[in-house]
């Protein structure tokens, strides 16, 4: 697929002074991370003894939950407390295992579990350095407050970052404007001259161009572009091309 193409100015000046970044999804590779997390706890919580066929079944099942979870969190549709409480349980009874005799430890494990895991997408610290040697970089995260700051230490990406914006922390989630205006108001940045790189659609992408801010679409499973959006790619490589 051909890549979208970010335009600059003819000026000598770039365009952008300012990068802010996805965590999960985009940089932290969450699915790998929670593919790996979740067989261990098939084995240590011994699910096929519960009804559960296959790890790999309760995987599938649990990273569509999640997913379909994530969005109506981003949009406030269901809070922190609902997304946890949900996920797990949804995944469980929807394989067949009775609501009475769900792992009642299994959510805390997982979530104790999961940050300390370090996949990141492919060539993640190359395209950092290199784009932290011409801009200014920060996070914009709507994942919560101790597991991020597990994902960005464990994972040591912090350092490309000068400013962390995590949405628990401000309150706010993306794609509200007002956690784009709060991270531009922290990094001391201005909308032209600032781009927001992430993987969903809703919140980073549509989030940012509705702020009036420039977005890229980070599509690593290469799925339909809508044709108003106007920049992806399909690695983080590719954004060593294009800015």
């Amino acid at each position: 697929m051909k890549k979208s193409k970010i335009e600059h100015p003819t000026s000598e000046i770039p365009k952008y002074k300012h990068i802010f970044f996805d965590l999960d999804h985009t940089i932290w590779d969450f699915d790998k991370n929670a593919e790996e997390t979740l067989h261990e706890l098939y084995e240590i919580y011994r699910l096929h003894e519960i009804g559960v066929p296959a790890a790999t079944i309760f995987i599938e099942t649990y990273t569509r939950n999640n997913h379909q979870l994530w969005a109506e969190y981003h949009t406030g549709k269901i809070t922190k407390t609902e997304l946890r409480e949900t996920h797990f349980k949804r995944t469980f009874i929807e394989l067949g295992v009775h609501p009475d005799i769900l792992p009642v430890a299994f959510e805390d494990d997982y979530v104790k579990l999961c940050p300390t895991k370090t996949n990141l997408f492919p060539h993640a610290h190359e395209t950092l350095q290199y784009l932290q040697s011409k801009y200014t970089l920060h996070l914009i995260s709507n994942g919560f407050r101790e597991a991020s700051t597990l994902k960005i230490g464990n994972t040591n990406i912090g350092r490309y970052f000068d400013q962390v914006i995590i949405s628990e922390v401000v309150g706010i989630n993306k794609p509200d404007k007002a956690i784009f205006e709060h991270a531009l108001t922290v990094a001391g940045a201005q909308k032209h001259e600032s781009i927001m790189i992430g993987d969903s659609l809703e919140a980073d992408v549509y989030g940012a161009l509705h702020f009036g801010m420039d977005a890229i679409y980070f599509n690593p499973f290469n799925a339909p572009k809508p044709d108003d959006v106007p920049a992806q790619v399909n690695g983080l490589k590719e954004l060593m091309e294009i800015l």
